[in-house]
């Protein structure tokens, strides 16, 4: 199953309703930062703030798409079941990201937390008629979602022809060139999924993960670092790898 019902925000004061999101480090990254200070609260009125631990469900492929997410904190692995029970992970989301857009009534993918996460979580339906007062609101979202088109592209292009090793290189460069979004460094990078996970959406085992992953560290192309971080010293030999060069 998916999500729970998350706890509600406490009713409080404007003052002290705004003030969680005037300190929200994703803010200005997040679909609600086209917003303004005075406008926030309309916004806060539909917010409910959600903690998922490790592994937890967040939304399941087939579900009414009642609810949509922005995650706060934390990353998220996005994967589709196949007929045989499989599943094939399909994205990840990162702080500032939007989850749970449906083209129709019902998710078309699941969602797990891949750490801990902290999401804010918004009704389907309160969210579309606030669209409709802001539509700064719903051209954001547009824009989300055309992002996710691109990632969906990125993906297919990753399982074409690329050898293991241009998969992984591409992988981890896509990951810095997002992380810059976030206004985080370009390297080190974080990888918060394990070795199965990449290997699951990339279309390799997790064994040639493993061992590409090894001979990038050998060959000095990159560096592996305590806490899952992979410093990335030279962006242009990456990219050549990436490329087949």
């Amino acid at each position: 199953m998916g999500l729970g019902e998350p706890k509600k925000r406490p009713a409080s004061d404007t003052a002290e309703q705004t003030s969680p999101c005037a300190a929200c480090a994703v803010r200005g990254m997040a679909f609600c930062g086209v917003l303004d200070d005075h406008e926030m609260p309309q916004l806060l009125s539909i917010l409910q703030t959600v903690t998922v631990d490790p592994h937890g469900p967040i939304i399941d492929e087939g579900e009414p798409a009642d609810y949509l997410f922005n995650v706060t904190q934390g990353s998220v692995k996005l994967y589709k079941l196949l007929p045989d029970g499989r599943r094939q992970i399909t994205g990840f989301l990162f702080e500032g990201d939007f989850l749970g857009i449906a083209m129709n009534e019902r998710y078309a993918y699941s969602a797990e937390a891949v750490g801990q996460v902290s999401l804010c979580r918004f009704s389907r339906r309160k969210l579309e008629r606030l669209l409709d007062e802001f539509p700064k609101l719903e051209k954001r979202l547009l824009g989300m979602a055309s992002n996710e088109l691109v990632q969906a592209q990125d993906q297919i292009l990753l399982l074409g022809r690329k050898t293991a090793q241009e998969k992984i290189v591409s992988f981890l460069l896509n990951l810095s060139d997002r992380a810059v979004k976030r206004a985080a460094l370009a390297s080190p990078i974080s990888l918060p999924m394990g070795r199965a996970d990449i290997a699951d959406y990339l279309g390799l085992t997790t064994e040639t993960v493993s061992r590409t992953f090894t001979n990038l560290k050998r060959d000095g192309y990159i560096k592996l670092l305590q806490g899952g971080k992979v410093e990335l010293p030279n962006r242009e030999e990456l990219q050549e790898l990436a490329e087949g060069s």
